[in-house]
């Protein structure tokens, strides 16, 4: 990130914590905007927040690192997810996500070189009847097959003019 661009993120970011600053219970809503800002919370945000809320920076993490929605690591810009809960894993998720880790060439909670994708594991997302299931950012996608995770790829590589 350029000088000028990282100066401009930083003056919003303080934006954020004073609009926030004197309601109780700030620090999660600081966190929300601060990860849609930034589109992750590195280790300076979470500091600047801790040091401008006056709370140890241990507590901003402890808070950061209970929360499955925050995250420290960059995130891509479509966000998948394969949900690993019971019915999915048995009905070949498993597979899916080794699928989906060699088309990407990532592992799970990392993000591709070009910021386009990261991946994840989770738990139940509640859609059983569909399993297995894999949600792009909030595009759900079920019953599917590892022959699946190519064409649903290429889709989105098309979107971003990538084929």
């Amino acid at each position: 990130m350029c000088g000028t661009c990282a100066a401009e993120m930083e003056k919003k970011l303080h934006a954020v914590i004073d609009r926030h600053r004197d309601t109780r219970g700030a620090l999660i809503p600081i966190l929300h905007e601060a990860q849609e800002l930034y589109g992750y919370l590195p280790l300076e945000v979470q500091r600047t927040i801790a040091e401008e809320l006056e709370t140890p920076l241990a507590e901003v993490y402890g808070v950061v690192s209970f929360y499955s929605q925050f995250t420290t690591t960059p995130r891509g810009k479509y966000r998948i997810s394969v949900c690993m809960g019971t019915a999915c894993y048995v009905k070949g998720a498993g597979e899916i996500l080794d699928r989906l880790k060699a088309r990407l060439s990532v592992d799970v909670g990392e993000c591709t070189e070009d910021g386009r994708y990261s991946l994840d594991a989770c738990r139940c997302i509640g859609a059983c009847g569909l399993a297995p299931v894999v949600t792009i950012n909030d595009e759900v996608f079920g019953k599917l097959q590892p022959d699946d995770v190519d064409e649903i790829i290429d889709s989105y590589d098309k979107k971003e003019g990538q084929v």
